[in-house]
């Protein structure tokens, strides 16, 4: 009965060119990839409140389901001569055995290390070959319905004790969440950390500013609701992060105006509606709260960090700079996969820690080593310009989407911690998302 429904609601690939055969395989691997993302909206809540005696082994719940459709696609020859996935992996093999001979040496933290870019980044990949745009359309469709509830819940461990239900940590234990403001925590919502629901909120940001730009087919209702669950989040968030993000979505769609002028009448209709919610929203003493510690924290950190444009700078380029000029200890082939991870050092050390480095770039470089470091940096930034002109191409012929995706996107793939489950899951769909699109488009038969 479920299986009926999933190919009910999930139809076959009209632009692939496989036989009936073809299209039910593909179908199959269409449910593999909902799978995934449903496990990672719910992995969280599987680790804290369903399975909570089994959260160390649901850190990796998606891992299987990404072995089974990378397997499969290579079986249906659907990632053959792919130079990203073949570099990538060549880069990881060397790396994973480097760390085994003249690094830490401990195989299930190189394990845990290889993970990241042979069994998840050829996911970006599967996903161009197997979803088009209507696929697109229907997460989005979904994740805006998924995005009532999740204010809903978020307003819940926002306003509750630490202690109560909603606030559980991993394992079901009462634990400290991440500080916010005045006394308030950062709320996780269904994930095991707040970047979970960060990262959820900023991608229900592109597909409301879709949705609303381009008209596709939804209940104006969920719309509308989705628009207010996304307006309510970020002051209930405490997450900068999240409010970075959703500027920059507008400020791309912003840019896609100039290819389509028309839209500018929109802009009008779309601001004055978003100050009448906004106003409207105010009048309720809960969204006032939020607001002050919304508001507190930022100005708490704009002072701690020089403003917010040397936070922003510092975020993205600073760190970047920093895995370079900081590397002169780090020996030629690094100190080994994976002992950058938490998880490695709680392999290693018996505790969670950095042991290398926190950000991306730096613990890419002190993993791998300068040169095997950059190697698997430089194919990240290589294929982030692929998909720029890619989607530059198709935002010129009016689809935006892809476009809109790479406001979050673009910079998860150059420089996100990828060491992080979750923030590795977010950017490997919404990546995947944006390169179905623009393969998608430019494989449409011309007329």
């Amino acid at each position: 009965m479920i299986l009926n429904l999933l190919r009910k609601y999930i139809s076959p690939n009209q632009n692939a060119s496989l036989d009936i055969s073809g299209n039910i395989k593909i179908d199959y691997l269409k449910y593999g990839i909902w799978l995934y993302f449903i496990l990672l909206i719910f992995e969280g809540a599987l680790r804290k409140w369903v399975l909570p005696g089994l959260s160390d082994p649901l850190l990796i719940v998606r891992d299987p389901v990404a072995i089974w459709l990378v397997y499969k696609a290579w079986k249906y020859n659907l990632l053959r001569n792919n130079y990203f996935i073949i570099s990538m992996t060549t880069v990881t093999i060397i790396a994973f055995i480097t760390a085994l001979l003249v690094g830490h040496g401990n195989i299930w933290v190189a394990l845990f290390g290889a993970r990241i870019t042979l069994i998840h980044f050829p996911l970006i990949f599967v996903m161009g070959k197997v979803l088009d745009r209507a696929d697109v359309i229907r997460f989005g469709r979904f994740i805006l319905w998924l995005s009532i509830p999740m204010v809903i819940l978020i307003a819940a461990q926002f306003y509750s004790p630490q202690s109560a239900w909603v606030n559980l940590g991993l394992g079901g234990e009462e634990t400290e969440g991440f500080q916010g403001a005045l006394g308030y925590f950062r709320p996780p919502g269904t994930f095991s950390f707040q970047v979970g629901n960060t990262l959820f909120f900023s991608l229900v940001a592109i597909f409301v500013v879709y949705f609303w730009a381009m008209k596709p087919k939804l209940n104006r209702v969920i719309l509308v609701l989705a628009t207010i669950a996304l307006l309510v989040a970020i002051p209930l968030s405490i997450s900068r992060t999240l409010f970075y993000s959703v500027c920059l979505t507008v400020l791309f769609y912003l840019s896609s105006l100039i290819f389509n002028p028309k839209q500018f009448l929109n802009i009008f209709f779309i601001v004055v509606g978003l100050a009448v919610a906004f106003v409207i929203l105010l009048q309720f003493d809960f969204f006032q709260v939020a607001i002050e510690v919304f508001s507190a924290r930022l100005e708490s950190a704009s002072k701690a960090e020089g403003g917010v444009s040397n936070s922003l700078i510092d975020r993205v380029f600073g760190y970047m700079f920093r895995a370079y000029t900081s590397s002169d200890d780090v020996p030629f082939w690094g100190y080994g996969l994976g002992m950058g991870t938490n998880v490695g050092s709680k392999l290693i050390r018996g505790e969670r820690s950095f042991l290398l480095a926190e950000f991306e770039w730096n613990r890419i470089v002190a993993e791998l080593g300068m040169f095997l470091g950059t190697a698997m940096i430089l194919i990240r930034v290589i294929l982030a310009g692929r998909l720029v002109l890619g989607s530059f191409y198709i935002l010129k012929r009016g689809e935006i989407l892809a476009w809109l995706l790479l406001s979050v996107g673009l910079v998860n793939l150059i420089q996100s911690q990828w060491w992080q489950p979750t923030i590795l899951g977010f950017g490997i769909f919404i990546i995947g998302m944006a390169y179905a699109l623009i393969k998608s488009f430019k494989d449409r038969p011309t007329s």
